[in-house]
């Protein structure tokens, strides 16, 4: 999908702080190229229908940002992922005071102070990064002494990129699903739900159902594969979507995490099993979704992995169309930003 012509507006704050409810952002639904309607999130029940199956996140987010010392640079920003089963964290290092920067630089034994633990670099994690703005290791395998949780939930805030116009709380971070810590940046397609928008959805007829994923580093905003992500389906959940589909219903991820931990879950037979671990599926136009027919989301910049997965389940022709209209109608990017409900 080439980049739209008419640039794009980033969510400077949470709603909230704009003085909009949380369920007040846009929704954009899009069914066909010639069915799109500008709504707002309030409305979303009104847009399915009594047999549609909602698909949540659970996943809380952490603090996954500090300020840190490193013993070849001086001061950095460190983003802390996530701790891989052999007890080693996948860490990111960035440019201080405001992470503006991926630091591509670091070296193995580089050793980073922080305020109650210490991180050791130890090898890159993942792919190398090859980009424009710079090539090198963005991602590191890390081991930590001291207590590393318990320094990032006393000193950590919120991982924030530099279009926001100022730091905000974790509290604003945290979705109406949200009670398994452990995304390190925001599952933030269900934020914009609200306790009134749930209770709406199931007077109509609409389960929802959970899964649980733990997002990484969004290493796909530099054009990098996704890295892979702890997640769990629980049984329930594999029997309501089976369910729905063998009688026809409609399966409705609530963000690109759903959609990556059910289609990881997805049997040879194409039924949904109760799974958990890692994932690393890449979902694209080439290896589609098979279980997810409708997606609630959020915008996505057009060299993003996101984007793939969201061209699989809409189609690229409505997905186009789609970030068209929100491209000219002004629909805020990014994680505090405008939604929308692709049902094609």
């Amino acid at each position: 999908m080439s980049t739209p012509t008419v640039s794009r507006a980033f969510a400077a704050a949470p709603p909230e702080h704009r003085g909009v409810p949380r369920d007040g952002v846009r929704l954009l639904v899009a069914r066909t190229p010639g069915d799109l309607r500008h709504r707002t999130f309030r409305d979303l029940p009104d847009e399915l229908e009594p047999g549609d199956l909602l698909v949540v996140n659970t996943s809380a987010t952490i603090a996954g940002e500090a300020d840190a010392t490193s013993t070849a640079r001086g001061a950095v920003v460190v983003h802390v992922a996530t701790r891989l089963d052999d007890g080693a964290w996948v860490v990111e290092l960035r440019t201080s005071p405001d992470a503006s920067r991926a630091v591509l630089d670091a070296v193995p034994g580089e050793t980073l102070y922080l305020d109650g633990a210490t991180l050791t670099l130890q090898a890159p994690h993942g792919h190398r990064r090859s980009s424009p703005t710079g090539e090198g290791n963005r991602l590191w395998r890390a081991t930590a002494s001291g207590d590393l949780p318990a320094t990032m939930a006393r000193t950590g805030r919120p991982i924030a990129y530099g279009y926001l116009d100022r730091r905000y709380p974790l509290t604003d971070y945290q979705t109406v699903f949200g009670i398994d810590p452990g995304s390190a940046e925001m599952p933030s397609a269900g934020r914009p739900f609200t306790t009134d928008i749930v209770t709406r959805l199931v007077s109509r007829g609409i389960a929802i159902t959970p899964i649980t994923l733990h997002t990484g580093l969004s290493s796909q905003e530099a054009g990098e594969a996704p890295q892979a992500e702890r997640y769990a389906v629980p049984q329930a959940t594999a029997e309501a979507v089976n369910a729905t589909k063998a009688r026809g219903g409609r399966v409705v991820a609530v963000g690109t995490t759903v959609t990556r931990a059910l289609e990881s879950a997805v049997d040879r037979s194409g039924h949904v099993r109760k799974r958990a671990g890692w994932t690393d599926r890449v979902i694209s136009p080439d290896d589609p979704a098979r279980v997810v027919d409708g997606l609630v989301t959020g915008w996505h910049d057009p060299e993003a992995s996101h984007l793939m997965l969201v061209e699989s389940v809409a189609g690229k022709e409505l997905t186009r169309a789609a970030y068209d209209a929100a491209t000219a109608e002004g629909y805020l990017w990014h994680e505090f930003g405008d939604s929308a409900l692709l049902l094609p």
